[in-house]
């Protein structure tokens, strides 16, 4: 008997030992499999998020800062403008107008080649535009990401001027002085930019959706009901006086850099300046929803 429960000692298998794991910082809490899927979930919903339009007057404002800083390259190279194609499909009507005289004018003159290659380049950066629908026109990624192709497009604008060595400064007597195909290619690039500018800037739905024109932002300001109350702080009204006040400011700096370093230069600082304004809408809030109380309400309803 005792010989068998000695045998059956030895034919059990040997404990099991549990090996305590390593107390180092790294090992004393398992990373768990869906950890990495969880911050992935979280960077997303962060690029997704909508902004708060309230809270991006800054970046709006650096919008129209832009408008007047790349106007101010070009019209003191060409005498056009190209954010504003007001003027451009005016020229082009003049254009189409000079072949019904009585000797019709054949000429496509350089002014007219300027407005049609702002014109269609505009177009089809507005175009780019669109694509914002997919993610959502008010989406940090979206506002980001559409900022960066602007400046891709002011850096293309900036390489394409430096090739063409054309000069900073057109003389009022002899006309445009971009006239090389690589001109006329930044002259593109540069309008291509501002039509998606002008495109995101209009669906983004602010006071500040007229970033590249200022016409209809005069008509609404003289027009504006409470424009003479100024004693208290009216969106409607003070938003567009930032937007006259930064194109203002950006035309004034543009022209004094071109004065000082020329057109590249002036442009490469644009570049810089764009590729700012993208990384700073990963910065603003996200659009929070405001509830009202019924109480509070109450008075407004008698």
């Amino acid at each position: 008997m005792m010989a068998f429960l000695v045998e059956e000692k030895l034919a059990l298998p040997p404990p099991v030992l549990e090996r305590r794991r390593s107390q180092s910082p790294l090992n004393l809490r398992p990373k768990s499999p869906g950890a990495d899927d969880a911050t992935i979930v979280t960077v997303k919903g962060f690029f997704y998020e909508e902004i708060d339009e309230q809270r991006a007057v800054g970046p709006m404002a650096a919008y129209c800062f832009m408008t007047g800083f790349l106007n101010a390259v070009c019209f003191s190279g060409i005498f056009a403008w190209c954010a504003s194609q007001t003027g451009n499909t005016i020229q082009l009507s003049i254009a189409l107008g000079r072949l019904l005289d009585d000797e019709p004018d054949l000429a496509f003159r350089i002014a007219d080649r300027l407005a049609l290659t702002s014109l269609l380049s505009f177009v089809a950066g507005g175009f780019i535009g669109r694509l914002g629908k997919r993610v959502g026109y008010s989406t940090r990624i979206w506002m980001a990401c559409g900022t960066l192709i602007q400046t891709l497009f002011t850096m293309a604008a900036t390489i394409a001027i430096w090739k063409s060595k054309a000069l900073s400064y057109g003389p009022m007597t002899s006309g445009p002085v971009w006239t090389t195909p690589l001109a006329f290619l930044g002259y593109g690039f540069m309008s291509a930019s501002m039509g998606l500018q002008g495109v995101m800037a209009k669906r983004f739905n602010t006071q500040f959706s007229t970033s590249v024109v200022l016409t209809s932002i005069w008509c609404e300001l003289i027009s504006e009901p409470e424009l003479f109350h100024l004693r208290r702080w009216v969106v409607e009204r003070d938003h567009k006086l930032l937007t006259i006040g930064f194109m203002l400011l950006g035309g004034f700096a543009g022209r004094c850099l071109i004065d000082e370093i020329g057109s590249v230069f002036t442009l490469a600082i644009a570049t810089g300046l764009r590729l700012i304004i993208s990384g700073w809408w990963l910065m603003i809030p996200k659009k929070i929803e405001r509830k009202f109380d019924g109480e509070e309400d109450e008075p407004f309803s008698k």
